[in-house]
């Protein structure tokens, strides 16, 4: 039987000892994380955790000061088929509240490798990610002000939005390209164009 909300972990103490008990699995991938994506264990339950949309987190309302079990609880996150984020260990899976994405890519780098530019972001909590083929970026247009939000894929369906000063730097970046015979504004990294917007609607914003 699933836990309910009274019964389930009370304290952010406890919840990293789950999550080191979890670290324990020696079966990490090449990243070091834990394997999350091979477990399956019994749902328990939600918490009142979240995640806001500036990167922050929250624990029963009170936001979590340190860095370091922000961390702790970043490297199990999972996004399941059904649209929810939980924490996974190999005994149990718990729901928490996403606003908009898990993380927050603060920091970006411009390389070129064998003559193609390259992408890599840094999360609010230490995922170092470069755009391409596995992780690709993909815009949306948001909200009564037509916000445009870049995202990155960090890893199983977990992305991260991208803060406004690196997107900033990020739209520098975008060059005129024809995908499908219209004009697109885009960004290249490590071989794929990822699509921003048509250059007409870009140019009707200017």
């Amino acid at each position: 039987m699933a836990k309910t909300r009274t019964d389930m972990k009370s304290d952010p103490a406890d919840l990293a000892a789950m999550i080191s008990r979890a670290q324990a699995d020696r079966n990490a991938g090449k990243d070091g994380l834990p394997p999350v994506e091979r477990w399956n264990p019994d749902y328990c339950g939600d918490i009142d955790m979240e995640i806001r949309a500036d990167g922050t987190w929250f624990y029963m309302g009170t936001p979590i000061g340190r860095p370091a079990l922000v961390r702790l609880f970043s490297t199990v996150l999972r996004r399941d088929e059904d649209g929810k984020t939980y924490l996974v260990t190999p005994v149990e899976k718990i729901g928490i509240r996403v606003v908009d994405a898990p993380f927050l890519a603060v920091e970006m780098s411009v390389s070129e490798e064998e003559g193609e530019q390259v992408l890599t972001f840094r999360t609010n909590v230490g995922d170092v990610v470069r755009a391409g083929p596995d992780n690709p970026l993909r815009f949306v247009v948001t909200g009564e002000t037509d916000q445009l939000k870049p995202y990155i894929l960090v890893r199983g369906r977990l992305e991260a939005l991208v803060n406004r000063a690196v997107t900033y730097d990020l739209l520098a970046l975008g060059k005129e390209v024809e995908i499908n015979g219209e004009a697109i504004y885009a960004v290249r990294s490590a071989g794929p164009v990822f699509p921003i917007m048509p250059m007409a609607r870009l140019e009707a914003e200017a």
